[in-house]
């Protein structure tokens, strides 16, 4: 149960990044449902990954390397969808930055819904 509700919030945050921030576009929620749940796979098999292989480099950057990481999985899902658009890789980074600040909140908030 919690992960379906962390499904759809992610998929409500994603419309939100689109509401606030005119670089990236998602125009239902459908497509939002997808796009969230495609970013998540790339985060969960991709994304550890290049942070693998990109490590001496976030060292070198104190970490904020993760942050382009992070774009650049919130790029690729738009590469891979039709439904979901960000327009440049500044886009990519400022969205992932918003819904990784989302994403956030709603992990907090379903730990402490759903707390023993």
């Amino acid at each position: 149960m919690k992960l379906i509700t962390k499904w759809l919030l992610s998929a409500v945050a994603l419309l939100f990044v689109a509401y606030v921030y005119q670089g990236v576009q998602v125009p239902d929620f459908s497509s939002a449902l997808i796009a969230a749940l495609v970013i998540g796979l790339l985060n969960m098999v991709v994304r550890p990954i290049l942070v693998v292989l990109t490590l001496p480099v976030t060292v070198l950057t104190l970490g904020l390397f993760l942050f382009v990481i992070n774009a650049l999985m919130f790029w690729a899902a738009s590469a891979l969808l039709s439904g979901f658009h960000v327009n440049g890789f500044g886009a990519a980074l400022l969205g992932s930055l918003i819904y990784s600040v989302l994403g956030l909140i709603i992990d907090s908030a379903l730990e402490r819904l759903f707390a023993k």
